[in-house]
């Protein structure tokens, strides 16, 4: 039965009822915490690939996208109040759809994280390789720093930050909060900077035409740059621990979107009215050629070898680039700098969600035993760190960041949708149970929710669309050939103790 074998919620809140958590955050320190979490890779990283799809349209493209995430964080904030602990969507689809919906959103959730973390990678790589260049004139070849599909071999950069990451998760390196305070403003500061220098200068002539590959270029700019905003879960995922969070919580997560929304909104502006512009490239027949293949790769370097600027969509550090062109190379190299200093703790951030999940997972007997050992000197779920780690590091090695951006925007639209679809079933099935936070007109933005999660997706290109119905396929298997025979729930082991709100470091072995 589909909806079968629920894990029940009274069992998953019984330990968090008894961490009793403290009600101390507010409307501001929930504004902050969602900044810190959605400014990050996004932004820094597929400007371009945004610009290569829509053209200076993208700016339509961070509305869009923004607004799916703010109908989505709604639902999402319910059921985070309710079932305030770890595992993420794969925990509230337990207790409200059951087990095998569970286990397809925490399927799903592999391609949020570990993929996202090879995203980043390979978006911290462009980076570092414009500092290596502009500070030190060294040019890396090309061939090392980018995948097959771009005309190279290997990133060599990203292969080197995905196994540092892993190598620091297993060891029981974390950053701490006021590190993570410090990358939080350096990401805000350089971000600012860009604004200030350039929307004095930008050209509005350079805003036409405003969408060069119409309204389906916009669209599939949305369903890549989703990517910019996820991690606003941040907000939602502390509603247990805020004052008001019927008031509070709504306020934080809408709040902290809009300021994402018109901070992306003013970069984009002013990546657009640089001399660069945002028009896409061109192949010799007038084309719009797809980002992170040969062709644009090669029709880049002729445009290039030519003695003309190199097109935003061209660049793999863009917003450093468009610095450097309007005549602050010094600053466009802070900014890179800054993108070099604070994407390796995305990387960080992600690959810690993916073992989180991970664990949980095995925890409840979905996934072999194994993944949720701990390592006795580091006190850190070193199995399930390691191969997480080595997935994205094979995956940041051979594909290029937008792909890679694609394929994770697949599922979390697909753990988005799942969650929309969990808040209006449970609003049926159990009316009367506590909702510290209720998401407002639910029976509109559950739907709206739902429709533009699928919108996005509609809107990947082909290879990512297919990239979610395959992966679930290969999780199918998995599941009735393993995980249904041993799970607890399926056994009816329900032991509290272990659940998923208790930390790798502290919790007992489950016999």
């Amino acid at each position: 039965m589909i909806f079968g074998r629920v894990k029940p919620l009274d069992a998953i809140l019984a330990t968090a009822e008894k961490r009793g958590l403290h009600r101390s955050l507010g409307a501001f320190q929930l504004t902050m915490l969602g900044i810190g979490a959605v400014i990050g890779t996004g932004i820094f990283v597929l400007t371009s690939e945004a610009a290569q799809k829509a053209g200076p349209g993208m700016m339509i493209s961070f509305i869009i996208a923004g607004f799916v995430c703010a109908v989505a964080a709604l639902c999402y904030s319910e059921l985070a109040s309710m079932v305030p602990v770890a595992g993420s969507a794969y925990t509230y689809t337990y207790a409200v759809m059951g087990e095998l919906l569970a286990w397809m959103v925490g399927w799903a959730l592999i391609l949020e994280y570990a993929v996202g973390a090879s995203a980043v990678a390979v978006g911290w790589s462009g980076y570092v390789v414009g500092q290596i260049r502009n500070l030190l004139g060294i040019d890396v070849p090309m061939e090392w720093v980018n995948g097959p599909a771009a005309g190279g071999y290997v990133n060599l950069p990203a292969v080197f930050i995905s196994l540092l990451v892993t190598w620091l998760l297993v060891i029981g390196t974390t950053e701490s909060a006021r590190v993570n305070a410090i990358l939080v403003c350096i990401k805000v500061a350089a971000l600012t900077l860009f604004i200030a220098l350039s929307i004095p200068v930008m050209n509005m002539d350079h805003f036409q035409p405003l969408m060069p590959a119409g309204f389906a270029g916009v669209a599939g700019a949305a369903a890549s740059i989703f990517f910019a905003y996820v991690g606003f879960d941040a907000v939602s995922t502390a509603a247990e621990e805020t004052k008001n969070p019927q008031r509070n919580v709504p306020i934080g997560l809408i709040a902290s979107l809009g300021f994402c929304t018109v901070f992306y909104l003013l970069v984009s502006a002013g990546a657009i009215g640089s001399p660069l512009g945002a028009q896409p490239v061109r192949d010799a027949a007038g084309a719009i050629l797809e980002p992170g293949t040969a062709e644009l790769t090669a029709r880049c370097q002729a445009i290039v070898a030519g003695g003309a600027l190199e097109p935003l969509s061209c660049s793999r550090e863009a917003l450093a680039h468009v610095l450097r062109t309007i005549g602050w190379s010094k600053i466009g190299n802070l900014i890179g700098l800054a993108a070099t200093l604070a994407l390796p703790s995305v990387v960080l951030m992600m690959m810690f969600g993916q073992t989180r999940v991970f664990f949980t997972m095995a925890r409840d007997g979905l996934l072999p035993k194994p993944f949720a050992k701990v390592h006795p000197r580091y006190k850190t779920p070193h199995v399930v760190t390691i191969v997480t780690g080595l997935a994205a590091t094979f995956a940041s090695a051979f594909l290029p960041v937008g792909k890679l951006a694609n394929y994770s925007n697949s599922g979390t639209l697909f753990a988005f949708f799942m969650v929309a679809v969990s808040v209006l079933v449970l609003r049926k099935t159990d009316p009367g149970r506590k909702r510290p936070f209720r998401t407002p007109l639910v029976w509109l933005v559950a739907p709206a929710a739902i429709v533009g999660c699928l919108y996005l997706y509609a809107s990947l290109d082909w290879g990512s669309i297919l990239v979610l119905p395959g992966w679930g396929l290969i999780g199918l298997v998995i599941y009735f050939g393993y995980s249904r025979s041993r799970s607890y729930v399926g056994r009816g082991i329900i032991d509290v103790v272990d659940d998923a709100s208790m930390q790798p470091e502290t919790a007992r072995k489950l016999d």
